[in-house]
């Protein structure tokens, strides 16, 4: 019993030794780390969203017809117009994966402008606080390059045509204000939307599991939390 309560005691004592905490840590290596995990869950993201069918078939991000127009195309599908409304959507969500992968540079480039200043400050908070960080930092320069990215692609697939012919179809059910949305809006905020929430999932991942993180100082960092 005595050799057994000697070797517990020597394996706490090594673990304690190991153990970081977040305040361990020096501001570079705390920034490195937060960096190397959301650059990594950006582009995981990007690629997940970026393939065929990464909209369409998650049915988290896959982007649907707004307001009273999504309601129009349930009463649309029971009056035997199903198959328009699903070319349609899928429509949009394509556009979506079309310009996502443009997004990759521009969502690294605003890891990169991260502060020292904040990085501890947001290991420290919730699950999702890197990534609202960079939405909230970063989503408005994105946007603006974004997009004309969406623009092109729903040009490419005739998207604002088909939108604006389903929005007249859908008046005659009495669904008002149809036409006074942007397609090219409506599905670059849409395709952000779903951009961000799949990377908190990828930064609520590695907090949860640092070892999944890939690279050494996002391990360290994240295994201090």
């Amino acid at each position: 019993m005595s050799r057994l309560l000697v070797l517990c005691s020597a394996l706490a004592l090594s673990a304690n030794a190991l153990a970081l905490s977040l305040s361990d840590l020096s501001q570079s290596d705390a920034s490195g780390g937060l960096k190397d995990a959301l650059t990594q869950g950006a582009k995981v993201a990007v690629q997940q969203l970026g393939k065929p069918g990464g909209f369409n078939d998650n049915p988290d991000v896959r982007i649907e017809l707004p307001g009273n127009l999504g309601k129009a195309a349930k009463t649309m599908k029971l009056m035997g117009m199903g198959a328009q409304v699903e070319q349609l959507e899928s429509s949009m969500n394509k556009a979506a994966e079309a310009a996502v992968p443009q997004a990759q540079a521009l969502l690294v480039d605003a890891v990169k402008k991260m502060t020292v200043q904040d990085a501890k400050g947001i290991l420290s908070g919730p699950d999702d606080a890197a990534t609202q960080y960079l939405n909230k930092t970063s989503r408005e320069q994105i946007r603006a390059k974004f997009l004309p990215i969406v623009k092109q692609a729903t040009d490419q697939v005739g998207l604002a045509k088909q939108y604006n012919a389903f929005a007249g179809q859908a008046a005659a059910y009495g669904v008002g204000n149809a036409k006074s949305a942007s397609i090219e809006n409506y599905v670059t905020e849409e395709a952000l939307d779903g951009l961000f929430k799949m990377i908190a999932v990828q930064e609520a991942g590695i907090r949860e599991n640092p070892a999944g993180a890939a690279t050494s100082l996002a391990k360290k960092v994240f295994g201090a939390l």
